[in-house]
């Protein structure tokens, strides 16, 4: 079994709590920091995930660790979806998303709610399609999550993941971990003064159960299709599941 990566070394202070902090702490500079740190291909990659839902056309949408909600927006952007509902344990990260709703005028069709991904207050077969962008590595009970993203979607709709991964060629792998160890940490600790916020990502991504073994989670979840998308040389996977 994996070691389980947490922000801090807080004493009695499980993942979620942790997580929950180490977000709150870098809420004002999460979208900044985002996009300069991928040099803007994040959001490249939200276009291209998003983008995967547009044969299912999804009305209905969840949004698990919504964050600032910029995963939602696209959606609303691409597919027209009538209704989201996004959800973070991050109350910091919620106020963000909140202030762009009303400054995009979205009120209508986006909605924000404090909620737990393993644990999600919504009866089965509520949603079309669940969406997660890099959310689903800081699970604290990553196939619990699973299951209930699954529970909560209807027959025949889809979940798409972003998340991180791990670069396997010569020399993305070694770039990429010099980086991620090297500079990342330094840049986001200078933005966002929270010491171990972007210590905790390069950790939490090489912990991560990536690729085949992410959509045999999937699987056994209850989808009965996953397939992962690689994008820009293994940083990145889109995954998808249909149920």
């Amino acid at each position: 079994m994996s070691k389980v990566i947490t922000p801090y070394e807080q004493e009695g202070a499980g993942k979620k709590q942790q997580v929950a902090t180490m977000f709150n702490n870098i809420s004002k500079k999460y979208d900044f920091l985002n996009h300069f740190l991928s040099f803007g291909i994040d959001k490249l990659w939200r276009k291209k995930a998003i983008s995967t839902l547009k044969v299912l056309k999804p009305k209905n949408i969840l949004d698990v660790a919504t964050g600032t909600g910029d995963f939602a927006f696209e959606a609303l952007r691409v597919l027209k979806a009538n209704e989201i509902t996004g959800i973070d344990i991050s109350e910091g990260m919620l106020s963000v998303a909140q202030e762009k709703i009303i400054e995009r005028n979205l009120s209508s069709r986006f909605k924000v709610q404090v909620g737990d991904s393993e644990h999600l207050a919504f009866p089965d077969a509520s949603f079309d399609a669940v969406t997660v962008a890099f959310g689903v590595r800081n699970f604290e009970n990553l196939q619990q999550g699973l299951n209930e993203i699954c529970r909560v979607i209807r027959p025949g709709g889809q979940t798409v993941i972003l998340e991180f991964s791990n670069p396997k060629s010569f020399p993305i792998k070694q770039l990429y971990t010099f980086y991620s160890k090297n500079i990342l940490p330094r840049i986001g600790q200078l933005f966002s003064q929270d010491k171990r916020a972007y210590s905790y990502l390069p950790e939490s991504i090489v912990q991560f159960p990536d690729g085949n073994n992410f959509t045999e989670l999937l699987l056994k979840a209850g989808f009965k299709h996953a397939q992962s998308k690689p994008q820009t040389f293994g940083i990145c996977t889109i995954y998808i599941g249909t149920k």
